[in-house]
C-alpha cells in the first residue's frame, strides 16, 4: 500500500527520442499530464503526427529508461478498465471527420498500454494565443472563434459523444485562426466515476456542476457550460470561479455586470446563460447557442446631448 501511494505521487518518464513505436518514430515529448503523455512523432512517410499515450500517474509508473509501466496488483483492474475506455474513445473519435475537431488517424495497443495517433496541428492553444495577443479579444473575435468551434462540438454531440474537458488550453488555434477541439476527456470521466481512488480529471472553473456530482446529468449542456466558461476566461484572462464553489457561495460576477459597456449586452447575456448552475436553464443544444452567437447585434444608440452640452459645443465651434 505504501508503495502504491509513493507511485501515485511520482511523475512518469516519457519514451525516449528515437524510440520506434509500431510504425512511428518518437521525436520528443509535447506535453505531460496526470492522465497521459503526448509525443511528436513521424510516421512511415515522414509526416508529423501527435501520439497520446494512456498512462495515468495515479495508477502506473514508468521509470527512466523503462518502456513498460509498472502497475501494482491493487490498481491493475482500474488501469485496464481505463485503458478500455481510452481505446473505445479512440475508436469513436476515429469516426469523426470535421475541420474543427482533431483527427484521430489510428489507435493501437503496445507496451502494456494504448496509443492514440492524431494529426499534428500547427499553431498554438487559444490560451497561449490570448496571453500573447490580449488586444485580439474583441467581440468579433469571440463570436467568430466560438461559432466555428461549436460547429465541431455539434458534430461531436451528433455522434453521441461529449468532450467533457473544454477549456482554452484544449482549443487549438491553427495558423489561419481556425479553432480545433483537442484532448477529449470522456474516457477520463468514465474512469474517474467508476474508480474512487482516482483523482477527478475535470478542470475547476471550466467543469459544470454535473462534473462534481450527479454525473448521470452530464449531457450537451455540460459542454455548453464549459464553452461559456471558456468565453468568460477569454475576457477575464483567468478562469471563472469553480462550479462547486459557486454552489456553496456564488461570487462569480456576471459577464453583463463585469464588462458592461465594453461588449454587447447580447454577447454578455449569452455567456451568463451558458454559466447557469441549473443545467436546465442553459442552452440545451449547440444549435441554440450558435443561434445566439450569430445573432445580429444592433450597436447601442448614441446618447443625445443635453441642452448644456449643445450650448458648450456651439461655443467651442465659434472659438
Amino acid at each position: 500500500m505504501i508503495a502504491s501511494i509513493q507511485m501515485a505521487q511520482q511523475a512518469n518518464h516519457a519514451l525516449p527520442a528515437g524510440f520506434q513505436l509500431d510504425e512511428y518514430r518518437i521525436e520528443h515529448q509535447l506535453s505531460l499530464g496526470g492522465f497521459s503523455i503526448v509525443y511528436l512523432a513521424t510516421d512511415a512517410k515522414g509526416q508529423f503526427v501527435a501520439i497520446k499515450e494512456y498512462l495515468p500517474n495515479s495508477l502506473a509508473l514508468r521509470g527512466e529508461g523503462q518502456i513498460k509501466p509498472l502497475i501494482s496488483e491493487e490498481y491493475l483492474p482500474s488501469f485496464r478498465y481505463g485503458m478500455k475506455c481510452f481505446f473505445e474513445e479512440g475508436r469513436a473519435l476515429a469516426r469523426l471527420s470535421h475541420a474543427n475537431v482533431i483527427r484521430v488517424l489510428n489507435f493501437f495497443r503496445a507496451n502494456d498500454t494504448v496509443y492514440m495517433v492524431m494529426e499534428y496541428e500547427h499553431g498554438r492553444t487559444l490560451q497561449e494565443f490570448i496571453q500573447k495577443n490580449p488586444a485580439v479579444v474583441t467581440e468579433n473575435f469571440i463570436r467568430n472563434v466560438f461559432t466555428k468551434l461549436l460547429n465541431g462540438l455539434r458534430e461531436v454531440h451528433t455522434h453521441k459523444l461529449l468532450h467533457l474537458d473544454l477549456k482554452p488550453s484544449n482549443i487549438y488555434m491553427r495558423n489561419d485562426y481556425t479553432p480545433v477541439l483537442i484532448d477529449f476527456g470522456a474516457a477520463r470521466q468514465t474512469l474517474a466515476s467508476d474508480t474512487p481512488m482516482l483523482k477527478p480529471m475535470y478542470t475547476p472553473g471550466f467543469a459544470s456542476p454535473e462534473h462534481y456530482a450527479q454525473r448521470e446529468l452530464l449531457g450537451p449542456w455540460s459542454d455548453i457550460y464549459s464553452v461559456g466558461a471558456a468565453m468568460y476566461a477569454c475576457l477575464a484572462s483567468s478562469a471563472p470561479q469553480s462550479a462547486d464553489g459557486r454552489q456553496q457561495k456564488d461570487q462569480l460576477v456576471p459577464a453583463t455586470v463585469r464588462w458592461e459597456g465594453r461588449y454587447s449586452v447580447q454577447l454578455l447575456e449569452t455567456i451568463d446563460w451558458c454559466l447557469c448552475l441549473d443545467h436546465l436553464a442553459r442552452p440545451q443544444s449547440v444549435f441554440a447557442l450558435q443561434k445566439a452567437l450569430t445573432e445580429r447585434v444592433k450597436p447601442p444608440p448614441i446618447p443625445k446631448k443635453n441642452w448644456l452640452d449643445q450650448v458648450v459645443g456651439k461655443f467651442k465651434r465659434k472659438t
